[in-house]
């Protein structure tokens, strides 16, 4: 919890990191960051390749232990918890890459995972399809012959139909035209007003400013900028740069 600026209001944090720290063998790359994930919002993570966003991301979804400091979910310490303790919990993570099975139909790729959940077939798609109509159209379709973006709204299905309560969500605009950005930006932004909370890593920022709730900047393993949209877009090439 934390005061949302000078009002009395105390803003519930769904994620919260303090102090984190993360190595790959003896190469630290998360130096002691500090983050805060105000419930329902999202939350723009930003910065160069080699910042250590994607580690950030491994980490609170239970893919990587951090070496130091604690990640707290609704006010628990789930320090070095185990990623399907986390899973269960709702923390449901996009991967850069497009993690679908590309052998598979779009049907067959929503339904391969519902092994142990409270929802019908029918439903699982009733909801995929709804955000994404497009992929009604091409349920019986190999993914592998779907286009990029198509592709990356089937990855993003797969993980709504978990019912997820905390979304993270690496490089979503990966190659793909802006107008095919927009429109899963969109959803995002649907799923933000329902009550979700994302954490949204991207490379460019200007992909997700129109979106986010906050801005945190990332630049070789520490966060550097933070605040929202409009406090921190005149700082970001600064930052980006080397700046301070």
């Amino acid at each position: 919890m934390r005061n949302d600026g000078d009002s009395a209001t105390t803003v519930a944090a769904a994620v919260e990191l303090r102090g984190v720290r993360a190595a790959y063998g003896s190469v630290e790359v998360l130096h002691g960051i500090d983050l805060f994930l105000p419930a329902g919002s999202v939350v723009a993570l930003l910065g160069p390749n080699g910042a250590g966003k994607t580690t950030t991301l491994r980490v609170v979804s239970g893919l990587m232990t951090p070496t130091g400091g604690q990640v707290l979910m609704q006010g628990h310490d789930v320090t070095g918890a185990r990623t399907e303790l986390l899973s269960r919990a709702g923390v449901c993570l996009v991967p850069e890459g497009r993690a679908i099975f590309r052998n598979l139909t779009v049907r067959e790729n929503l339904l391969i995972d519902t092994y142990g959940c409270n929802r019908s077939a029918s439903e699982i798609e009733d909801i995929a399809y709804a955000h994404f109509p497009r992929l009604g159209e091409r349920r019986q379709q190999q993914a592998g012959t779907l286009s990029g973006g198509e592709q990356q709204m089937l990855a993003l299905s797969r993980a709504l139909t978990t019912d997820p309560a905390i979304l993270l969500i690496d490089e979503l605009s990966m190659g793909l035209a802006p107008v095919i950005v927009d429109e899963l930006y969109e959803v995002v932004g649907r799923l933000r007003d329902s009550g979700i909370t994302a954490l949204v890593v991207e490379q460019f920022a200007a992909t997700v400013l129109g979106l986010a709730d906050h801005v945190v900047v990332m630049t070789q393993g520490r966060v550097r900028l933070s605040g929202t949209p409009s406090e921190v877009s005149d700082r970001l090439a600064s930052v980006y740069l080397g700046g301070s």
